[in-house]
């Protein structure tokens, strides 16, 4: 069982912050509940390599901890590359599958433009506010 996984069993409530390097760049991915919603607050650029990598890892984890409400805060996440897009489609067909969904909240300008772009945009519920996203699973 990993890291994140072994935490979320544990049921604390502290937030798991997990930092990957990239190329002097790194990805901070904080993952913490909130009812039974899991809020994954991402921090740097989603792009292939280690930043996918971890985000992926962190995302299998819950999955396989059987937690499929997720709610993903993009607000500071100034690039998303087609490996992240990838990522964020597979996640959410495969929480959708054991009823649950994704909601992402405060995309960035660029992001909302790339995944408008590649017509994914219209799959996900998008958020300004992060406690609406998470009351909107109720």
């Amino acid at each position: 069982m990993g890291e994140l996984a072994a935490i979320m069993h544990s049921h604390r409530a502290a937030a798991l912050p997990c930092g990957i390097q990239l190329a002097g760049r790194h990805l901070d991915i904080n993952v913490r509940a909130r009812s039974q919603v899991h809020v994954i607050q991402l921090r740097g650029p989603l792009r292939l390599g280690e930043a996918v990598d971890g985000f992926r890892q962190a995302l299998d984890e819950l999955r396989d901890s059987g937690h499929a409400r997720l709610v993903i805060n993009l607000a500071e996440v100034p690039m998303i590359d087609s490996s992240g897009i990838g990522l964020l489609v597979r996640a959410l067909a495969s929480v959708k599958q054991r009823g649950g969904n994704i909601k992402l909240v405060n995309p960035s300008k660029f992001a909302v433009q790339t995944l408008k772009l590649v017509g994914v945009l219209n799959l996900f519920e998008v958020f300004n506010d992060e406690d609406k996203a998470v009351e909107s699973f109720r």
